[in-house]
């Protein structure tokens, strides 16, 4: 049976000042660098990974980097399916400016109920959820074990795809740490979720979450 593997990005220094990230291309922190190698050397222990996916955003790209100096010279694809909510006009404003002055497209629950609002130059929840469902099908036809390196936004819609629940239920019921791991098992059109979140990795490694935010992470 396949198995896909959905990795959060490391931290980035708009994770640590709480900012709003979206499409912008911003690099890991050195933080973020220290968990891709260390969440690189947990995945190395517990999968043969096949192939590597990954959002073609920076983040994204520099994480991937760390894990294959660890996993070898995997076959990588980089998607724009795989790619964070892009919030538009709001990228890079601060997380308390949001929920204070535009809570439709904060990380809250607000924003989390208005699931198919738009932001300016940006994308719904709704479609975000449609975007990368499209790259989780592409992943799910693959045997072997398939490694995403994505986003929290992307990684609570798979969940919530697998569980069952719509794109508002699948904001509100989950978090993803900066690196955690996420294991899914496909057998046919069934998707057992066998680790959620996990960070067996982060011995005295800092991986926070939005603290006192529902709406996940980017």
């Amino acid at each position: 049976m396949p198995t896909v593997v959905l990795m959060r990005h490391g931290e980035t220094p708009w994770n640590r000042d709480q900012r709003m990230q979206g499409w912008a291309p911003v690099p890991l922190s050195d933080r973020g660098h220290e968990q891709a190698a260390a969440a690189a050397e947990h995945v190395a222990a517990s999968y043969d990974v096949d192939r590597i996916v990954s959002s073609d955003l920076l983040r994204t790209r520099e994480t991937t980097e760390r894990v294959r100096e660890t996993l070898g010279d995997l076959p990588v694809t980089f998607e724009r399916a795989w790619r964070e909510r892009d919030i538009g006009v709001y990228q890079g404003l601060g997380y308390q400016e949001m929920l204070d002055r535009f809570p439709t497209f904060a990380l809250g629950e607000t924003a989390a109920r208005a699931a198919t609002e738009v932001p300016d130059g940006g994308e719904s929840i709704v479609g975000m959820r449609s975007r990368v469902l499209t790259g989780w099908r592409t992943a799910v036809e693959e045997s072997g074990t398939t490694l995403v390196v994505t986003h929290g936004g992307p990684i609570h819609q798979v969940l919530g795809h697998a569980k069952g629940m719509d794109a508002t239920t699948a904001v509100l019921e989950h978090e993803q740490a900066n690196c955690a791991v996420n294991e899914f098992e496909v057998d046919g059109e069934s998707v057992t979720v066998q680790r959620e979140n996990a960070t067996p990795w982060a011995d005295g490694l800092d991986v926070r979450t939005r603290e006192g935010l529902e709406g996940g992470a980017e």
